[in-house]
């Protein structure tokens, strides 16, 4: 079964759900390529047999968001993603044959993956769907059992990944616990084979120092302030319909969505209008069109709207557009901000909401320079046809990834892992990558009788000098 926590109780029923699993792996031992490939077809037939309970759910979390951006952003990137390791799985399966050196021939070597055994997740509120069931058909791929800890900020979504897991596994396979930041603390503190968390970089330093304690790996996809570097000899209007996409989809409250733009100095009046129109075409009503999403509760409301207000203090001019606001304080009007200096909040947090800050810059140069003096992004976009400027880009900055000419759109290629790097998290949980990082790789070694090697062993004499001499020139 799988179970509400309260915090009296967390410590004994977490504990006990892990030994439940980690018993079950060690009886059963690691489950066959086809029992994989049967479970994460149950997951995705779950998925869409609820369809139209999870959009519910979600708008239900938000106060509004539309069925179809949950549809876009959450079921079908999630459906994709299971179809994708369904169809690789066996090949990733199969033992890595690996190079023996001479002197160890006729002996084998190969590299054979293994299911860690369970897993922990820590998913966040601003995806619950996709972003805890990418991980977990990650480690179902991988041939791991997990246990999953949903937000307390979305109960409505997390109540439907309760029950819809508890009807498709047993608990000894997939288990949910829910609760608030002291379950959250004490789940980060078991004895997993790994963890798995998405969220802030505040909360995953702590995530990460409770995992420590048992010497726990840890794949932390976090965030932080994605630029958008909009080239001088981009198309304006082009890019400008991109980052209205990224920024705005799920009203800002995506990890990966562009945080500001650098902009030349010559374009910022053609990017402002173009981003304003936009932002129109795709949400006519503004605010309050059925399209937009609201933010999720009054908490990040408020932190939001803190951080265009410190910013008009200290000298910023702020934008509305398409249409402006709504009478309902859930639903957050996009903004612009103009004139913005690192002085200023909404240039030190991650904004997590529909506000975009634009700045200029005179050169290329200039932008990379400004990017690099900043933490290291989980995104990076850039927009521009010119290649020397492109490969410029590319190749002095870091970020977890990059899309070119497009935003968000490196998340959902299958065959890319997806993560973050220095402050902006580590690890991967995406493609090849994600099916290794939650199995472990282990180095198979196979002598045969008659081998070289056996000229090293002692009595030592000048054969042994010779052979020496030989493999260390």
């Amino acid at each position: 079964m799988t179970a509400h926590v309260s915090v009296k109780e967390d410590d004994f029923l977490l504990t006990g759900f892990l030994s439940r699993q980690r018993a079950a792996f060690l009886k059963d031992g690691p489950p066959s390529a086809a029992q994989r490939r049967a479970d994460l077809l149950k997951l995705k037939t779950a998925l869409q047999k609820r369809r139209t309970a999870i959009e519910a759910a979600v708008s239900k979390d938000f106060g509004y968001r539309s069925a179809y951006e949950t549809r876009i952003m959450e079921v079908t990137p999630v459906i994709q993603t299971i179809n994708y390791l369904r169809r690789n799985l066996t090949k990733w399966m199969r033992p890595e044959r690996r190079r023996v050196a001479m002197h160890f021939v006729p002996g084998r070597a190969r590299v054979v993956y293994q299911p860690l055994g369970v897993v922990g997740i820590i998913s966040p509120w601003n995806y619950p769907l996709s972003l805890a069931l990418t991980p977990l058909a990650t480690a179902i791929a991988a041939g791991n059992r997990a246990i999953l800890k949903p937000s307390e900020l979305t109960p409505a979504t997390s109540e439907l990944l309760k029950s819809m897991l508890r009807e498709i596994f047993p608990e000894e396979q997939v288990a949910v616990v829910t609760g608030g930041p002291e379950i959250g603390a004490a789940f980060s503190r078991l004895p997993f084979d790994h963890l798995v968390f998405t969220g802030s970089t505040n909360v995953g330093r702590s995530v990460m120092k409770e995992a420590a304690e048992n010497l726990v790996p840890v794949t932390l996809e976090l965030g932080g302030k994605s630029p958008a570097l909009i080239g001088p000899d981009a198309d304006i209007d082009a890019a400008a319909v991109s980052v209205a996409y990224g920024k705005l989809a799920n009203a800002g409250q995506t990890c990966i969505a562009p945080d500001y733009v650098l902009v030349h100095e010559k374009d910022v009046a053609a990017f402002v209008a173009s981003y304003d129109a936009t932002a129109l075409k795709f949400y006519p009503q503004g605010a309050a069109d059925r399209n937009y999403t609201s933010i999720v509760n009054a908490k990040h409301e408020s932190r939001i709207q803190k951080l265009i207000d410190d910013a008009k203090e200290k000298g910023a001019k702020v934008i509305e557009v398409a249409n402006g606001g709504t009478a309902d304080p859930r639903k957050l009007a996009p903004v612009i901000v103009l004139n913005v200096t690192d002085e200023m909040a909404i240039m030190q947090q991650e904004i997590f909401g529909p506000a975009l800050p634009v700045m200029t810059y005179r050169t290329i140069d200039e932008a990379i320079g400004y990017i690099n003096r900043k933490p290291r992004p989980l995104a990076l976009y850039y927009f521009g046809q010119n290649s020397d400027y492109r490969q410029k880009v590319l190749t002095r900055t870091t970020s977890g990834n990059v899309t070119i000419n497009d935003t968000l759109m490196h998340y959902v290629q299958d065959d890319l892992p997806f993560g973050g790097v220095g402050m902006s998290g580590m690890g991967a949980y995406h493609g090849i990558e994600g099916f290794k990082s939650l199995s472990h790789a282990k180095g198979v070694f196979e002598q045969n009788k008659w081998n070289l090697a056996r000229i090293l062993h002692p009595p030592f004499n000048k054969t042994t000098d010779m052979v020496i001499r030989y493999f260390s020139r």
